[in-house]
């Protein structure tokens, strides 16, 4: 993760928040949020989907540019945030994702949770998530009058 800001930072990115490991656990993997501006959807930083608090903030045209952009991706989880939930619901049904916050991104360990596109191969969580467990059987009985 650390590799991957400085490289976004090289590509001409800039770190406003974090963008370090902390002082303090001196053992383990820890990285602060960090959040990186100046980014552009060409950029690796961008393109890649990172395990970690790393946020990117991509400027956009108008919202067909954003749209493109969020199918582009890996396709994991996107939210928007909007004074009219219409055209948020409007935005999440043009989305290739596998979870979508309006105006928050809260999942629910009840919902099926999972990517599209690059990001993850199927569902977790909710009914949806236990197919991949599941064999399916029919079982024929006769009646008995």
């Amino acid at each position: 993760m650390e590799c991957r800001v400085r490289a976004g930072v090289s590509s001409g990115a800039r770190v406003v928040a974090g963008g370090r490991r902390p002082a303090s656990p001196v053992r383990g993997y820890f990285y602060e949020p960090t959040v990186l501006i100046d980014v552009g959807p060409g950029m690796p930083i961008a393109q890649e989907e990172i395990c970690g608090p790393v946020a990117t903030v991509i400027k956009y045209r108008d919202e067909a540019d954003a749209v493109a952009f969020a199918n582009d991706g890996f396709g994991l989880a996107a939210t928007v945030w909007t004074g009219d939930p219409q055209r948020g619901l409007d935005i999440a049904r043009q989305t290739r994702v596998g979870t979508f916050g309006i105006n928050l991104y809260e999942p629910d360990i009840g919902s099926p949770w999972g990517g599209r596109g690059a990001s993850g191969t199927g569902s977790a969580y909710g009914p949806e998530g236990m197919d991949a467990y599941l064999t399916a059987k029919s079982v024929f009985l006769p009646s008995f009058r």
